[in-house]
């Protein structure tokens, strides 16, 4: 995984999320999600062409079961979008590299 996505856990979420001071798109995953191995490498491949304008962050929902009641995480993946400690935009299930592109675009 690129050293640019950053793994966060219930406990660092406000630090690594809610305290950013640029927009935050959230990966919450699990290992076992097969369309969320499917885009994971596209993901990595936008958090180095991104660097610097938005931050790609992943919350394994299976480890980190308080996040994603917080944020009402029903299916997987889910892509949330934060700006200033809040969210802004929610993308449900795998999409094309196109997709998550525009998807980023719009909120940076």
């Amino acid at each position: 995984m690129s050293d640019l996505i950053i793994n966060t856990t219930d406990s660092n979420f406000k630090t690594d999320v809610l305290d950013s001071d640029i927009p935050v798109l959230v990966d919450f995953w699990a290992s076992w999600c097969a369309p969320c191995k499917q885009i994971a490498p596209v993901l990595e491949a936008l958090s180095a062409e991104y660097e610097g304008k938005i931050k790609i962050v992943k919350v394994d929902v299976t480890a980190n079961e308080q996040t994603s009641v917080d944020y009402n995480i029903r299916n997987i993946p889910a892509l949330l979008i934060f700006k200033n400690g809040e969210k802004v935009d929610q993308k449900v299930g795998a999409a094309p590299r196109s997709q998550l592109v525009s998807f980023i675009e719009q909120h940076i």
